[in-house]
């Protein structure tokens, strides 16, 4: 099993950016969602390759069982 790492990056400057790892899809925005809200506005957001190869095997398992 692979472990779920939320991590929170602080700048010299005051700026922060969280960090999700080892989460499938779009369970990363769920999970980190109370530090976001705590943090204040999000400023920008980049989506990692787990996020996106997670989302396209749903699309895939969805339509293999529609045919």
């Amino acid at each position: 099993m692979t472990s779920q790492i939320i991590e929170v990056v602080v700048s010299p400057q005051g700026e922060t950016r969280v960090e999700t790892k080892g989460f499938a899809g779009s369970t990363c925005r769920q999970a980190s969602q109370f530090l976001e809200q705590a943090l204040g506005v999000r400023s920008s957001e980049q989506l990692t390759a787990e996020f996106y190869q997670q989302e396209a095997a749903q699309h895939r398992l969805q339509q293999g069982g529609a045919v």
